[in-house]
């Protein structure tokens, strides 16, 4: 099955992960003004006895850092991993610092904590994320033991059971490493869908280029039509008039011959290609299957095509989206055959349908419901067999988005018994059919 190379997916989950600097920055300065806020109300509105001094210096570090990460960098800039995971950590270290001022686990913002993980668990690569997993942990650990008794009203410290505390930092060990695992589960599929449907984008912009370049080849074409034919007038003129220099007669000759060879050059450009020549404009669902099928039957794999329904038959205009999702199933079909690929074509007054079945080992039961998911992994399954062929992610996904844009509905499915294989059936309402959905794609 043909999809993107697997560097470009890489490349862009990569770029989608790139934290902004501002929101950084802005988030920080929230956090900032969050601080100081608590400080200020904890000693002056409650009168509790905090370390303000202390407290407020390591809310100065943080802005500070703020003022030099503006100064140093443009606001949109984009951090790549390791700066943003620096920032982060450093932001941890930095709570965990007044949180150790303000009574460690007994004091309630200590669920702080988990804001630079989510952050870190949705944007940054699963080692750094762990990483900063890791670090809150550590310090939630480090609080646990030491850290300064939290003032409480009238200047006592509040004093919490050791087991009520060992409770806190384990209901905050497994709130951190749930929410990271969520949020980072998210993000990344995300970012796949993202880039998956990108690639997709890129390959349509592609064909419609290609298809933009036909035209502009036939425009040239006669455009340079009618100086070309001055320059064969002039030459047999010249030729006409039999020169008695054999090596100039030799160069007329030469130019002649140079002429018809780019008339016949404009010739083919000025023709449509071999595709875009096929009656292409307005296809029946035949017409349809017969043109997906025809770059993969040189494959040497047996591809029949049979069609039923009342006529007239329906007719769609022209849809590249359409075209490659037929496509890609097709080449996936055949990349899995043991001997041939079967397309039935079938249409009523109200739906139009084509199966495309082969007769290998079909899907994997256990992984038959997420097919069409974008980036299925290998080790769940998603290999129909051991031989060459690819898997059933990326390519799958960008043909069923295709389709389904073209207000197709696609449906996985394995044979009947006794027969086996796979068969993925495409079926449109005839009017979605008929209008083509141009706008879509």
């Amino acid at each position: 099955m043909t999809s993107v190379p697997p560097p470009e997916p890489e490349r862009l989950g990569l770029e989608a992960r790139r934290l902004r600097l501002n929101t950084l920055i802005r988030l920080r300065w929230l956090a900032v003004a969050g601080q100081s806020a608590a400080v200020l109300v904890g000693v002056f509105g409650l009168g509790v006895g905090l370390p303000a001094l202390a407290c407020f210096v390591l809310i100065a570090a943080s802005a500070a850092l703020n003022l030099l990460l503006r100064w140093r960098y443009p606001t949109s800039a984009q951090l790549d991993e390791r700066e943003a995971a620096l920032v982060l950590g450093l932001d941890i270290l930095q709570l965990t610092g007044l949180l150790f001022l303000t009574g460690g686990l007994a004091n309630p913002f200590v669920i702080l904590l988990l804001a630079p993980v989510t952050i870190a668990a949705s944007s940054l690569s699963l080692p750094l994320a762990a990483g900063l997993l890791g670090l809150a942990l550590v310090c939630a650990t480090v609080l646990l033991g030491f850290s300064l008794p939290l003032p409480w009203v009238g200047g006592a410290a509040l004093v919490l059971p050791p087991l009520y505390e060992a409770g806190t930092w384990l209901a905050l060990a497994v709130s951190a490493a749930f929410v990271a695992l969520y949020a980072y589960r998210v993000a990344a599929e995300a970012r796949q869908t993202a880039s998956a449907l990108t690639a997709a984008e890129l390959v349509l912009a592609r064909a419609q280029h290609l298809s933009q370049l036909d035209g502009l080849a036939a425009a040239a074409a006669h455009e340079l039509g009618t100086p070309l034919a001055t320059v064969a007038l002039v030459v047999r003129e010249m030729a006409a008039q039999a020169p008695s220099d054999e090596g100039f007669a030799d160069d007329l000759r030469l130019l002649e011959e140079s002429v018809e060879r780019c008339r016949g050059i404009l010739a083919r450009l000025s023709a449509p290609s071999e595709l875009s020549g096929q009656p292409m404009d307005v296809s029946s669902p035949v017409e349809l299957a017969e043109l997906a099928a025809a770059p993969h039957r040189l494959l040497g794999m047996s591809i029949e095509v049979t069609g039923e329904g009342a006529e007239p038959a329906p007719k769609c205009p022209r849809n590249p989206g359409v075209l490659f999702g037929l496509g890609n199933l097709i080449e996936n079909a055949v990349s899995f055959a043991d001997h041939a690929v079967s397309i039935r074509v079938g249409w009523t007054q109200t739906t139009v349908t084509i199966a495309v079945s082969d007769d290998g080992p079909g899907f994997p039961p256990g992984v038959l419901s997420r097919i069409g998911e974008p980036f299925l992994s290998k080790r769940d399954g998603a290999r129909r067999s051991e031989k060459a062929g690819g898997g059933l992610g990326l390519g799958l996904f960008i043909a069923r988005s295709l389709l389904e844009r073209s207000r197709a509905t696609v449906r996985f499915a394995n044979a009947a018994p006794p027969a086996k294989g796979a068969v993925v059936t495409v079926t449109w309402p005839r009017g979605a059919y008929e209008e083509g959905r141009r706008s879509d794609i």
